[in-house]
C-alpha cells in the first residue's frame, strides 16, 4: 500500500507490535497469582497481542478509509492496554 519507504515502515511497525506482544505477555507472566491480577492480566493479553494482529490485518484493507478505519482499531487496543 505505498512506497519503499511505506514499506520500511511497515516491517519496523510489524516488528515492534510483536515485540510490544512479547512484553505484555512477560510482564503479565511475572505478576503473582492472585484472582483480580489474573482477570487484569487476561484482559491485557488480549488488548496487548491484539495490536499486532489488527496491524496486520490493516493491511490487507480494500481502500484507504478501510486502511484507516482498521488503524483506529489498533489505537483502541494500545488505550485500552495503557489504560
Amino acid at each position: 500500500m505505498g512506497t519503499m519507504n511505506d514499506e520500511g515502515a511497515n516491517k519496523d511497525l510489524k516488528g515492534r507490535t510483536l515485540e510490544f506482544a512479547l512484553r505484555i505477555i512477560r510482564l503479565c507472566s511475572a505478576l503473582p497469582r492472585d484472582g483480580a491480577i489474573d482477570v487484569i492480566s487476561r484482559q491485557i493479553v488480549r488488548c496487548g497481542t491484539s495490536v499486532g494482529a489488527q496491524y496486520r490485518e490493516a493491511h490487507r484493507a480494500r481502500s484507504n478509509a478501510e486502511f484507516i478505519s482498521k488503524l483506529e482499531c489498533v489505537t483502541q487496543e494500545l488505550e485500552e492496554t495503557m489504560y
